[in-house]
């Protein structure tokens, strides 16, 4: 009669899990407040505040490791989009064959690491035999970096990783997305509005998604004196992947409405000032 142990026909709950830094926190641990809760929030205790300089040392060493594991990457572009899209759709496999031929062009792709879009990129780049970067954010709900992540850093600051995603890319790639894929999308934006970066292409995929969006803007913003018409030429929309990697490779950008010719771009490697 054998006496190794039956397995339980009990489901096994999922246990609550969550990054802190190098930590991995599960069940009551991983419902502590996240260490840079309270550096926004000025409503927290006010004994914090006394130790913001010191916290300005994590900062650093934040940036410090991102500068290190970054450094020798090489060629890449920044892709983003939502977390929330499912494995299958239309968006994922866009996703899918964005980084797929940024990796056959021999450009690095970098993700912020998590599901969905995310997680599409990123596994296109592996089946292209590329580089494969997530960088990933300390979130209450987070889910860790995704399987197709090669080269992951996690991050605690939200400025300190969006440096990341600027700094060693040569152009973005935004695929359909929420608030977070629109947060890096006009923070772009205005950087190279602002020459903060120069040579920096913003390519949007998917014209019926993106269009109302660009009419409000051309409709109200531009319309209202708030910005603009050669702005619009900051972004370019296609629904082609490999029309949206060859512009943001090669650094095209459309003319904007009106200027008559379209401003060239040489090869989208300069960095951030």
């Amino acid at each position: 009669m054998s006496t190794d142990p039956q397995p339980s026909s009990t489901p096994v709950p999922p246990i609550a899990t969550r990054h802190k830094g190098p930590l991995e926190l599960r069940r009551k641990q991983a419902a502590v407040e996240m260490s840079d809760q309270h550096l926004l929030d000025t409503k927290g205790p006010g004994q914090f505040v006394h130790t913001d300089p010191w916290r300005v040392l994590r900062i650093q060493s934040e940036f410090v490791e991102g500068f290190g594991a970054l450094a020798d990457l090489g060629p890449a572009v920044s892709v983003f989009g939502s977390a929330r899209t499912k494995p299958g759709s239309v968006y994922y496999e866009l996703g899918v064959e964005v980084g797929r031929k940024l990796a056959e062009a021999g450009v690095a792709v970098i993700t912020g690491g998590g599901p969905g879009s995310m997680e599409a990129a990123n596994k296109g780049a592996v089946q292209g035999n590329g580089v494969s970067v997530g960088l990933g954010i300390e979130l209450p709900f987070e889910q860790g970096l995704n399987q197709w992540v090669d080269l992951g850093i996690n991050f605690r600051y939200f400025f300190a990783r969006k440096t990341m995603f600027v700094k060693y890319a040569q152009g973005f790639i935004v695929l359909p997305g929420g608030l977070g894929t629109l947060d890096e999308l006009f923070e772009a934006m205005v950087l190279v509005q602002t020459r903060k970066v120069t040579s920096f292409p913003i390519v949007l995929l998917g014209t019926a998604f993106w269009g109302p969006m660009l009419d409000w803007i051309r409709g109200t913003l531009v319309e209202d004196g708030m910005i603009s018409e050669k702005d619009l030429g900051l972004i370019q929309v296609v629904d082609e992947p490999a029309h949206a990697v060859d512009l943001v490779i090669h650094g095209a950008i459309r003319p904007a409405p009106g200027s008559g010719a379209a401003n060239g771009r040489p090869n989208g490697n300069q960095r951030p000032e």
